[in-house]
């Protein structure tokens, strides 16, 4: 029934089969505010959301907002973060954005792409998740995981994380996009893996490839 699909029937059919299989995908970082989020996500950076939920409770016990964040030192948040990988740098743009919150934002996460950007260690991918998650504001964050599925199921041929996200942005309706980044981070967790992938079994690249 599948072959030759145009991009529109594929987003679609992809929208019908993640919503049956995942209705109300919850974040999969475990965090209590938009703060605790934002630190969640700039650890997770080449870590996986398992080893970072395993770790930011013992953070968030000693510090889970920007105030109690600048009382530790560049040293014992490392010391902490060491099992999330680049402790030395993710540690250093813990502290300062803690502190640049504080001085500049009130302790409070901005509201806006822009501001977030400017905060050391936050990229646009982590500022998207924010946004979309903390604040409701449609964005399509785009990791390695969803730039690889999205060739995989014909919706972009972009090249980078950005040309992808631009492409699905466009194939997508914006009042979507939230729900679907998590959607299919769990979707490709569970059936469409990076290897060992059976298209036959695969509930999407069986119906869409």
């Amino acid at each position: 029934m599948k072959k030759n699909l145009r991009k529109e029937e594929k987003s679609k059919k992809v929208i019908e089969i993640l919503e049956d299989l995942f209705p109300n995908p919850a974040v999969p970082l475990i965090h209590k505010d938009p703060y605790t989020l934002l630190i969640s996500v700039l650890l997770s950076a080449q870590c996986t959301d398992e080893r970072v939920n395993k770790i930011t409770p013992i953070l968030f016990n000693k510090a889970d907002n920007p105030y109690k964040m600048v009382t530790l030192s560049i040293e014992e948040i490392q010391e902490i973060i060491k099992p999330c990988g680049l402790s030395a740098a993710k540690a250093k743009a813990i502290f300062n954005l803690s502190k640049i919150l504080i001085e500049n934002h009130d302790a409070k996460v901005p509201k806006s792409f822009e501001e977030l950007e400017k905060l050391p260690g936050v990229g646009h991918k982590t500022a998207s998740v924010v946004m979309s998650q903390a604040w409701g504001v449609p964005a399509f964050p785009v990791d390695t995981h969803i730039h690889r599925l999205a060739h995989r199921w014909g919706l972009s041929s972009g090249k980078n994380v950005v040309q992808t996200e631009n492409d699905l942005k466009r194939i997508f309706p914006k009042e979507k996009w939230n729900t679907l980044h998590l959607q299919i981070i769990f979707f490709g967790r569970k059936f469409c893996k990076a290897r060992g992938h059976i298209e036959h079994e695969c509930p999407i690249c069986r119906i869409i490839n």
